[in-house]
């Protein structure tokens, strides 16, 4: 069950670097790469959150 916890990792390592984004090139509708790319891992973010709570909620479900 702990190991559903380690798809957390994924979003912070994702934004929490700024050298893996800190670029203007490519441009998506005019918006510079720096910043549609942390847009991006809003809804990322909140699926593995999602995908975590029920992975995790199900099993603690089971126990009980």
């Amino acid at each position: 069950m702990r190991a559903w916890y380690l798809l957390l990792i994924i979003p912070l390592i994702g934004v929490l670097i700024p050298t893996f984004y800190n670029t203007l090139e490519p441009e998506l509708a005019g918006i510079p790469f720096f910043y549609w790319y942390q847009m991006l891992w809003i809804p990322l973010s909140v699926g593995i959150t999602v995908l975590v709570y029920i992975k995790t909620r199900e099993q603690d479900v089971d126990d009980a």
